[in-house]
């Protein structure tokens, strides 16, 4: 496990007395160099000497050395080098300031070297947290599925924190959807832990609010609002698994975590509309085709039959229930066809005329065109099948009735108004064409 995450264990006796030692040590290094100096210079710079050892202890250890590393200098100097000697007595006010300005000298670098020192532990905590966090995003990145996210959260957060780990999803009864180890057993109070935590998006379980009794402790993976699951963690020894001063980094461990599952969940989605729409596009295809292959035959069986009919050259019984027959096929295809249109929410666009279906507008360059009922109904059906062929019949049985289906000059004057009032160029259409003999279509882009 990373040190940097590893609880504060108690300071010991030796850890509490070393400093002082040291700085003991340094006062009487100086006060050695100050007997070599004061035979040949006199006592004047020898106070000059301890600044050195109250400046390092101040600064590498904190105030109290630092205080302590002022008086033991204090007291030398003054033993050592003021008059009278070997006592403790201070005769001339310019002793006194020596004494008082290491006192100053120990308080205002140690309140400095206190503060670099906490911006230093912040800045290294900093950089260990971000080193956490980008090393499980980087591990979570290369999982594809929520079970392979789950997994990977569980060992990392379990070795991270040295504890048990577990993560549940689902409601009212959560499930298990990892653990590390993964033989971790749940008690029926450790579910209805995780169970309050994802109904309240609260933390729960051990050191918590909740009123549950259960050794875990359980935290809500949350997307906004929404609580996708929540992760449980818990010590072989009984204790909080997660210190205070590391809740900040559960935080951004488990806010990784969620941006995983969301993806995740994106990938699924997007996998699934590239299937429908694959599908879609398919089944388009194919009606399509359908549609240009059967319909011109169709269309001319049942011309052939009307001909037969009204020349009396076979059984009139015979041609009706053969021309009723194709009637039904035609219906048939013609119900099949809608199944295939495009989708009416997408504006169709055909030169410079804007077919919206979902809004019912018609626009020419961005101007409302206002159209007859009967000429937006044929414009509508042909663009719900923009660049397929749609009879006359289709196109009659569609905006008049199936008892028009044989009135072509009805489709004809609909037709003549929709290029009147939408092509550049009525004489010379663009958008509607003709197909002679068989019907109309919608050159779209």
């Amino acid at each position: 496990m990373d040190n940097s995450l590893s609880p504060a264990t108690a300071p010991t006796a030796l850890g509490i007395l070393r400093p002082y030692a040291e700085t003991l040590a340094l006062v009487a290094a100086s006060t050695f160099v100050g007997m070599l100096v004061a035979p040949r210079w006199g006592n004047s710079p020898v106070d000059l000497l301890y600044l050195p050892a109250v400046l390092a202890a101040a600064g590498f250890y904190g105030v109290w050395p630092g205080l302590f590393a002022a008086v033991s200098s204090a007291l030398a100097f003054n033993f050592y080098f003021t008059h009278p000697f070997h006592t403790f007595r201070m005769s001339r006010a310019e002793d006194v300031a020596t004494v008082a300005l290491l006192f100053l000298v120990a308080l205002v670098t140690s309140q400095l070297a206190a503060r670099m020192q906490a911006e230093r532990q912040t800045a290294r905590r900093s950089a260990a947290r971000n080193a956490t966090v980008a090393g499980l995003a980087r591990r979570l990145l290369s999982c594809s599925s929520t079970d392979q996210i789950a997994e990977v959260a569980c060992r990392e957060l379990g070795r991270l924190f040295d504890s048990n780990s577990v993560m549940m999803a689902d409601l009212p009864e959560p499930r298990l959807v990892a653990a590390s180890p993964a033989q971790a057993m749940l008690t029926p109070s450790d579910v209805a832990a995780a169970a309050w935590a994802m109904e309240s998006g609260e933390p729960a379980g051990r050191g918590t609010r909740s009123v549950i009794v259960t050794e875990w402790v359980f935290y809500p993976i949350k997307s906004g609002s929404t609580v996708l699951g929540v992760i449980g963690l818990a010590r072989d020894d009984g204790t909080r698994p997660v210190a205070p001063e590391q809740l900040e980094l559960l935080d951004s461990l488990v806010d990784q975590v969620t941006l995983a599952l969301e993806r995740a969940k994106l990938e699924v989605e997007a996998q699934d509309f590239a299937r429908l729409r694959e599908g879609d596009r398919v089944r388009s295809v194919l009606l399509s085709s359908i549609g240009q292959d059967l319909e011109p035959r169709l269309a001319a069986i049942s011309r052939a039959t009307r001909a037969i009919q009204r020349a009396g050259l076979a059984d009139k019984a015979d041609v009706s229930a053969i021309g009723t027959e194709v009637a039904k096929v035609q219906r048939y295809l013609s119900n099949l066809l809608e199944l295939g249109p495009g989708s009416d929410d997408k504006p169709i666009l055909a030169g410079d005329v804007t077919v919206d279906l979902f809004r019912r507008t018609v626009l020419k360059n961005g101007e409302p065109i206002h159209l007859a009922p009967k000429e937006y109904g044929v414009l509508a059906e042909l663009a719900k099948h923009p660049g397929r062929v749609l009879t006359h019949a289709h196109l009659l049985r569609s905006v008049w009735g199936p008892a028009h289906e044989k009135q072509i000059e009805y489709l004809r004057v609909a037709v003549r108004g929709l290029r009147q009032k939408l092509e550049s160029d009525p004489g010379s259409p663009a958008i509607i064409i003709n197909e002679p003999a068989v019907g109309y279509r919608l050159i779209s882009h």
